[in-house]
């Protein structure tokens, strides 16, 4: 498959944002703004108690809605955690994994991951992968080091052919939220080398993957990013708390469908 084959992937994360109320209202507003027929996937990552007012509120349209984590199991004694059964019976589509925000604050590990992508694929559910270095990490020369080991040791138990059925999202650590953006150039080299890492795995599935950028994409910076050769789309924060915002976005990567 070539790059031209890989439909561009948008993603609105709303962190700990959003009453149900306010879901269903956002989901309403982003459907009136959307251009049709863009070519564009599209997904919001509510938080979990407004993922059944976001369904609602898109009211089956072509838009997906993911959880922005979910438990490796089926079912247990986790007070607090989401399964994936849970999530599958309100009809979301996928779920982040590994955002760094969830290693950063909540002690999210390598070693969870590696158990909860393959239980998300196999429960019909759509991972999206986080992975990403600190400042410290790119300074030090350390960035290729760190995204090798976040993405083997998440992808381990990947079956091969299921390889190309999880999307990656880079997110440079010191980008998220920071105002700070990697230069498209500088996405462009950890995107391909995120790519590459799969390639090592199998070609066919480096040639499907999409692997998005995510840190800090805003509708002035989002076209001149999306223009890069291996980012298949982005992983919005901020702005994608509003409606204008997102839509603005997702018709910057519409304009460089083919």
């Amino acid at each position: 498959m070539t790059p031209d084959q890989r439909r561009p992937y948008i993603a609105g994360n709303w962190k700990m944002f959003k009453t149900a109320g306010q879901a269903r209202e956002y989901a309403q507003k982003l459907l009136a703004r959307l251009p049709m027929g863009n070519g564009v996937e599209l997904a919001i990552c509510p938080p979990f108690t407004a993922l059944a007012a976001t369904l609602e509120g898109l009211g089956g349209s072509e838009v997906k809605v993911l959880a922005q984590n979910m438990h490796q199991d089926a079912e247990g004694a986790y007070t607090g955690e989401v399964s994936a059964p849970m999530l599958v019976e309100l009809g979301v589509h996928g779920t982040l994994l590994g955002h760094s925000e969830r290693r950063q604050y909540f002690n999210e590990t390598d070693r969870a991951l590696q158990d909860k992508v393959p239980a998300a694929l196999e429960a019909g559910l759509e991972p999206m992968l986080c992975v990403g270095e600190t400042e410290e990490e790119r300074e030090a020369g350390e960035t290729q080091r760190k995204l090798r080991h976040q993405v083997q040791e998440a992808l381990e138990r990947v079956p091969e052919e299921r390889l190309a059925d999880v999307v990656i999202a880079y997110e440079p650590i010191w980008a998220i939220g920071t105002g700070h953006v990697a230069t498209p150039e500088m996405a462009q080299d950890a995107i391909g080398f995120i790519r590459a890492l799969v390639g090592d795995r199998s070609k066919d599935a480096a040639d499907r993957v999409r692997v998005l950028y995510g840190g800090s994409v805003k509708p002035g910076n989002a076209a001149e990013i999306l223009a890069q050769p291996d980012i298949d789309g982005a992983l919005v924060g901020g702005a994608s708390l509003d409606p204008d915002g997102l839509a603005e976005i997702v018709k910057a990567a519409a304009a460089l469908v083919k």
